[in-house]
């Protein structure tokens, strides 16, 4: 078969089309995401889709399970968070047909609000663990997990990490294998998890782990690499990589793929060929503690330390003492902070929250996070999917029992974190009287993590046009009477919607509502703002609005051509009127 250069989440999709998987679902995030954009080229023998949130997509593709087929969900490491509910039931209930989790953990939190090592839900929910370290394994592997999953009756968790998933390797392309479906037949015992069935599940999963950890002890995903016994290695997934680029040629490794459960006889074999044992692992040692209370000695995180993600001269310093070389080239990095788009239709929004000191404002997980950063400045907190207006409903309860009733707040998030997770939030709000005012800002598009689709935008995973569900319908639902929709780049405007939802009589909510840039298959207004020298005072009152494309040289603002799309926000903060969009 052809070899192929594919990213490890590339060869994720490849897998689980020649593995015979029917049924897909997740909802993205990053460095998950592209597994699923790449499901679409299998379309015609594989059903994809985006869900709302994880813990929907977990259920939708356990539901397939259940019916018989080979179904697989992904997310990002958070995002198991939120699936852990029915995860952890799933690893009681068992499968029907093979159920693959993706759980793409991100060390160093390169987009990520945390770097929990997610290794720890494997050996929490008692399933099965396996961890690819490139992307041949990323495929090979993920058709093994189905196997595995199929043949001890559990969910198996599928581990990458953020280079895993990224990184590109020649991969060798196999052929699709569709799987067995049985005839569907009710089982109220395995699938219906009252206590008294989940209380006589558990002895069987017990049962399950053990015979799962028999047979990774010859399983082909684990391997010994015997070459001098002075040195011995045990690692998994891209560690390994750094450690076989750092550890010298002769050095012996067992090169683990299933480590949950860990195949602690194989690991004993492989300890006693060698004189000195590492675990080099990222994060938490959790391969290293259950080896050492097994009475194995090793040494790893005494070394390797518990944050952050390895690289080959990180890891080399660590254990070698060898710094690695650096090049004076005697010019200072520039700082380079991450900044909304120019154009961007969240800019006048925080623009405007941003001027009203007595505002509290509780932020959300996607490109508004940005809101935080100066000169907008207009964010209290950023805590997870949805937090937007829960903990607004926190700050305004604390202040209302404190008697600090001078402040207003405001929950915000985007229209697809608001169809993730922020209803309930809004029924929060209704339901206990907080005095909140929900700001959705609705760009029609999930925007941070590349321009996925969701239930408002129109159209699903594989392209098909869609019902589109509308905010403010959602929003009325939840008993919402006065619900405000206002175009954030008319500052005026949105000034008037704030002081509006705020002097409301009746619940009030605010729709922020234009479509990022970005989506290309919009028709957008975009042209350029000039500025007018000969008005302009230096006062940088145009960069009080953070866009990237405004600079001041020469005490004169300037306008870079390159990224002006004509949005004309800093025109309206300007007081002397001196920039205006060209006609």
């Amino acid at each position: 078969m052809a070899k192929v250069l594919l990213s490890g989440n590339e060869a994720i999709a490849r897998g689980a089309y020649e593995a015979g998987v029917k049924v897909a679902s997740a909802y993205p995030g990053t460095p998950s995401t592209e597994i699923f954009e790449n499901l679409p080229l299998y379309k015609d023998v594989l059903y994809s889709e985006w869900a709302p949130n994880e813990k929907v997509a977990t259920e939708v593709a356990y539901g397939a399970s259940i019916g018989g087929v080979r179904s697989l969900t992904a997310m990002k490491h958070v995002g198991v968070n939120v699936a852990a509910d029915p995860i952890f039931t799933a690893a009681y209930n068992g499968v029907t047909g093979g159920f693959v989790i993706v759980s793409a953990d991100d060390p160093s939190m390169h987009s990520s609000q945390n770097e929990q090592d997610n290794r720890h839900y494997a050996k929490s929910a008692k399933m099965a663990m396996v961890e690819p370290s490139d992307s041949q394994e990323c495929k090979d592997f993920l058709i093994a997990a189905y196997e595995i999953s199929e043949k001890f009756d559990t969910p198996v968790l599928f581990r990458t990490t953020t280079r895993v998933a990224h990184s590109k390797s020649l991969v060798e392309l196999g052929e699709r294998t569709e799987a067995a479906v049985p005839e569907y037949k009710r089982n109220v015992r395995k699938f219906v998890c009252t206590p008294a069935n989940a209380y006589q599940n558990h002895p069987k999963v017990e049962e399950n782990l053990k015979a799962l950890e028999a047979w990774a002890c010859t399983s082909p995903l684990n391997r010994m690499e015997i070459r001098d016994t002075k040195v011995g290695v045990i690692s998994a997934s891209i560690a390994y990589q750094y450690a076989k680029e750092v550890f010298p040629e002769d050095t012996s490794f067992l090169k683990l793929g299933i480590t949950n459960p860990l195949p602690m006889d194989l690991i004993r074999e492989f300890a006693a060929k060698v004189e000195k044992l590492y675990v080099i692992e990222e994060l938490d040692p959790f391969m290293e503690d259950q080896i050492k209370a097994a009475g194995i000695s090793c040494t790893g995180k005494e070394l390797t330390g518990l944050m952050y993600e390895m690289n080959p001269e990180r890891l080399r310093e660590q254990i070698f003492g060898e710094k690695p070389a650096v090049t004076d080239v005697g010019v200072a990095a520039v700082s380079r902070p991450p900044v909304l788009c120019p154009g961007c239709p969240h800019r006048g929004f925080f623009y405007t929250m941003g001027r009203h000191k007595d505002f509290v404002v509780a932020g959300d997980i996607g490109c508004y996070t940005l809101g935080a950063a100066p000169p907008l400045s207009a964010l209290d907190s950023v805590v997870c999917m949805g937090g937007g207006f829960s903990v607004a409903m926190g700050l305004a309860k604390a202040f209302q029992v404190t008697g600090r009733t001078d402040k207003k707040v405001f929950g915000v998030l985007g229209d697809s974190t608001f169809f993730h997770s922020g209803i309930t939030g809004a029924v929060e709000i209704m339901y206990n009287q907080g005095n909140v005012i929900p700001v959705v800002l609705d760009n029609h598009i999930t925007g941070m993590t590349g321009h996925q689709d969701n239930p408002g935008s129109g159209y699903t995973l594989q392209g098909e046009i869609a019902a589109s569900l509308k905010v403010e319908e959602v929003l009325k639902g939840c008993g919402f009477e006065n619900v405000i929709i206002v175009d954030p780049q008319d500052l005026k405007a949105m000034e008037q919607a704030v002081q509006d939802a705020l002097k409301s009589e009746v619940p009030a909510a605010i729709i922020s509502r234009r479509p990022c840039l970005l989506i290309k298959r919009m028709k957008h207004d975009i042209g350029m703002c000039k500025v007018d020298t000969d008005k302009c005072i230096g006062c940088k009152k145009c960069l009080t609005v953070g866009c990237p494309a405004i600079s001041v040289n020469d005490r004169k603002a300037k306008i870079d051509p390159n990224q002006c799309v004509g949005c004309t926000v800093c025109a309206q903060v300007c007081p002397m009127k001196a920039i205006e969009k060209e006609a």
